[in-house]
C-alpha cells in the first residue's frame, strides 16, 4: 500500500544511531528512508531486515516493522517475508561482511531467484564491528592489525557475482552524494526484481585507505555518460570487470524482469490465516503424532 503523504522524517525512530560520528552509515540510512517516502511507502507497510555488523542495528533507527537477524541470514528472512506478503515492502540492509563473507551463498541465490526485495549493503571495506580486519572487499595490500602484509586475496567483486547469478538490477552508490544515492535507491525500490545497491560508506575510524577523499575523486558517475545503457547487458559486464575504475549508478537493469512471486504464483498474503484448520489438516497431525 503507497501514500502521497509520507514524508521521509515518518521512517526516523526515536532510537539515536550509536556509529561513529562521521560514519558512511548515516549518509547510507537517509538515502534510503527518502527513497521509501519518494516511493510512497509508509512505515506500517515496510519490513526492514539487517544481519549483524555496524549496519546491524538499522532497524532500530528506522520506524518500520525490522527484524535484527543473524549473521549472514537477512536475505533470507526478507525472502520469506516478501513471499508471505507480497505486498509487502521488503528493505534488507547489510555490510560487507555479513553480505560478501558469511551470507555470501544466500546473496547468490536471492539473486538468481529474483525475488522483488531491494538490498543496501554498506561496503566500508573493513569490518568495523570488531574492530578493523580485512572484509571480502578490502584490497590485497590493505593493512590491518591481524593482517600486517594484507589479506593478499583479490577482493571480492560483488557485482560481478550478482551478473554471473543473473542479477536482474545492478547498481553501485556513495552514502555521501546523498542526491544520487537517494535516486538510486529509490529506483531499485521501483524495480521488478531483485535490487543489489552496492554503497560505499566509509569507515572514519578503521579505514584510512577508502576514504570520503577517495571514492569523491575516483568514482565516475554512468548517469553522466550518454553512451552507457544499462539495458545493454555486454556494455554492463565490461563495466563491471573493469578493474581500473569504480562506478557509481545503475549497472544493469533487466527490463523484462519477472519477480519470483509473479513467475510462481504467489500472490495471496500467507499472514492472513482463516478461522479453522485447513480440510485434512487434523488427521494429518493425528497420522504422524
Amino acid at each position: 500500500m503507497s501514500s502521497e503523504n509520507v514524508r521521509f522524517t515518518d521512517f526516523k525512530s526515536d532510537k539515536q544511531p550509536t556509529w561513529c560520528p562521521g560514519c558512511g552509515d548515516f549518509g547510507t540510512m537517509n538515502g534510503m528512508m527518502k527513497g521509501l517516502a519518494e516511493t510512497g511507502n509508509s512505515p506500517d507497510d515496510t519490513f526492514v531486515v539487517a544481519g549483524i555488523g555496524c549496519s546491524g542495528k538499522i532497524g532500530t533507527y528506522m520506524r518500520s516493522y525490522a527484524l535484527h537477524g543473524v549473521h549472514g541470514r537477512a536475505l533470507p528472512v526478507g525472502t520469506g517475508a516478501k513471499l508471505a506478503n507480497p505486498d509487502l515492502e521488503v528493505m534488507v540492509a547489510g555490510g560487507d561482511g555479513d553480505g560478501y563473507s558469511i551470507g555470501a551463498g544466500h546473496f547468490v541465490h536471492a539473486v538468481r531467484r529474483n525475488v522483488d526485495i531491494t538490498y543496501v549493503v554498506m561496503d566500508n571495506r573493513i569490518y568495523g564491528l570488531t574492530k578493523g580486519q580485512a572484509s571480502p572487499t578490502s584490497r590485497p595490500d590493505f593493512e590491518t592489525s591481524t593482517s600486517p602484509d594484507g589479506p593478499k586475496q583479490p577482493p571480492v567483486n560483488p557485482l560481478a557475482l550478482a551478473m554471473a547469478a543473473g542479477g536482474s538490477f545492478i547498481a553501485q552508490s556513495f552514502s555521501s552524494d546523498a542526491l544520487r544515492h537517494q535516486e538510486i535507491v529509490q529506483e531499485a525500490i521501483e524495480h521488478d526484481g531483485f535490487s543489489l545497491v552496492n554503497t560505499f560508506s566509509p569507515c572514519v575510524t578503521f579505514n584510512d585507505v577508502d576514504t570520503y577523499d577517495y571514492f569523491r575523486d575516483s568514482l565516475v558517475d554512468l548517469s553522466e555518460d550518454d553512451d552507457y545503457d544499462r539495458h545493454d547487458y555486454d556494455q554492463a559486464k565490461d563495466a563491471i570487470l573493469d578493474a581500473d575504475k569504480e562506478y557509481m549508478g545503475v549497472l544493469y537493469q533487466d527490463e523484462d524482469s519477472t519477480p519470483y512471486h509473479e513467475a510462481h504464483g504467489v500472490t495471496e498474503n500467507m499472514a492472513e490465516i482463516p478461522d479453522g484448520a485447513p480440510d485434512g489438516a487434523t488427521d494429518l497431525v493425528r497420522e504422524f503424532y
